[in-house]
């Protein structure tokens, strides 16, 4: 019979945070002052007792025994490199924060972005081209008057986010010059449209050509101002035409548009822009598998991205598993405002950080970076009850959410580039575990019972032991 090998905690009993100690009749051995704990351990707690908490006591890598579950942690078995942690940075979040005070805006744009050892380090955004839900007005940047058309483009311009959005992203770059920067069109400017409204309706085919080269023109003066677009997706859920703005586009349009117009135009401009598929619910994973089928579009394409509010996250695994050369990403899920902290943790965690990631998704974003508390600013038509991942109450005043805590828990820990490893799931868990460039090893953990739960942590056959409280979250670097 195999036994399984683990190492008890030193010291006194430790109740501190929801943590206890592996109980054990024998004499606990004394561990100096001197010696570094093996394992570094950070808490959020189900009850907001502990948030993204540093605990302070020694966890070594030792061989003993005892019954607790284990979880395995394996670098040699390797999935996808991550492309980073984040979320949505809307027009809204950029107003609310770059309305705030100099001082304190930027002390917050540092604690989101920065690699520092005090901030979270966001390594992902996803931003809208044009207006979102999420902005205070709905426009697009070449809006023209009734019954009027720019073929030409001649007055497409970015003036709209100039004021905030743009200066908010130059100034996270300052932190974090490598951020991930996905942009998503919720609409095609109105006069592009068959029902010549920013809300619902489907791109014209005569302005396929026109729409190509107003994406492509975005992400070059986007480029001008120093900010660069690494992927952009089609059409924000295509599938939603209720959402303002918002365009419907079935699978075979996006298709059509992607092989005669987007990817040739894009090779045209030279652009090394990713294009990403699809770009909503897990319940339809054959949109993605449809265009992909196509010879002729996929060659332009990078990926599929999915959103959560419908359908099983292991959709993502099976266009991964149809298409194995190409990469998958998660793009969005809300906090239904206002959150319940703990069921919303556990949910996030177990479908989203954990659950995104075995399912082959290089990133994950959440939805949305700040609201104010009344879940302003949004648009006539657009989400009345998206809580931020910042509630930003004053000019001066920062409530961190849960999905701040949801996100920084992967950010702060676990970079772009970083590996996703072999971590099995024992009963009662769940976990992800990667491999960073600086070869640091990073495990996830929730407790997903409803009960506190000991258990092992495995690496070259040896051992650490610890408990968890239900539903509460754990990242260990070592």
């Amino acid at each position: 019979m195999n036994k399984k090998i683990t190492i008890y905690l030193i010291g006194t009993l430790f109740l501190f945070a929801g943590i206890n100690s592996v109980c054990s009749c024998k004499k606990k051995e004394v561990v100096p002052d001197t010696i570094k704990s093996d394992v570094d351990f950070w808490l959020t707690k189900a009850d907001k007792s502990v948030l993204l908490k540093k605990l302070d006591f020694k966890l070594l890598f030792k061989t003993a025994v005892n019954a607790y579950p284990t979880i395995e942690v394996d670098t040699a078995i390797t999935y996808q490199t991550m492309d980073g942690f984040g979320f949505s940075l809307t027009g809204g979040s950029a107003w609310l924060i770059n309305k705030m005070p100099p001082t304190n805006r930027d002390a917050l744009i540092k604690e989101l972005f920065s690699k520092d050892s005090a901030c979270i380090g966001i390594s992902y955004l996803r931003v809208s081209i044009g207006a979102s839900d999420l902005n205070a007005t709905v426009y697009s940047y070449d809006d023209m008057p009734s019954g009027q058309s720019d073929p030409d483009l001649a007055n497409f311009s970015l003036d709209k986010d100039r004021t905030d959005l743009i200066p908010v992203l130059k100034r996270a770059l300052v932190h974090n010059p490598s951020i991930k920067i996905l942009g998503s069109p919720w609409s095609a400017p109105a006069w592009m449209k068959t029902n010549k409204l920013t809300k619902g309706g489907k791109l014209l085919p005569e302005h396929y050509n026109t729409y190509a080269r107003y994406l492509v023109k975005y992400i070059q003066e986007m480029g001008a101002e120093g900010i660069t677009i690494d992927a952009i997706t089609i059409q924000n859920e295509p599938l939603n035409p209720y959402n303002n703005p918002s365009m419907e586009m079935s699978w075979e349009e996006q298709s059509k548009f992607i092989k005669n117009n987007l990817g040739p135009a894009f090779r045209l401009a030279n652009l090394t822009t990713k294009i990403i598929l699809y770009d909503h619910n897990c319940d339809h994973p054959e949109y993605p598998v449809n265009i992909l089928n196509d010879a002729d579009a996929r060659q332009y394409v990078d990926g599929s991205a999915f959103h959560l509010y419908a359908g099983d996250i292991s959709a993502l695994s099976q266009v991964h598993e149809a298409f194995p050369d190409k990469n998958i990403y998660f793009t969005e899920q809300y906090v239904g405002g206002p959150g319940n902290f703990g069921p919303d943790l556990r949910w996030h965690m177990k479908n989203l950080i954990i659950g995104a990631t075995r399912n082959w998704s290089k990133n994950v974003l959440e939805w949305n970076l700040a609201s104010d508390p009344a879940y302003h600013p949004h648009t006539d038509g657009g989400c009345t009850t998206c809580e931020g991942a910042l509630t930003i109450n004053s000019a001066s005043y920062v409530v961190r959410n849960v999905s701040y805590y949801i996100i920084a828990h992967a950010s702060k820990f676990v970079p772009a580039g970083s590996v996703r490893i072999g971590s099995t799931i024992p009963s009662n868990f769940q976990t992800a575990a990667f491999l960073t460039p600086a070869g640091k090893k990073v495990l996830i953990v929730l407790n997903d019972a409803e009960t506190d739960e000991s258990f092992n942590i495995r690496y070259k056959g040896r051992s650490v032991a610890t408990t968890l409280t239900s539903g509460s979250v754990a990242t260990f670097i070592w």
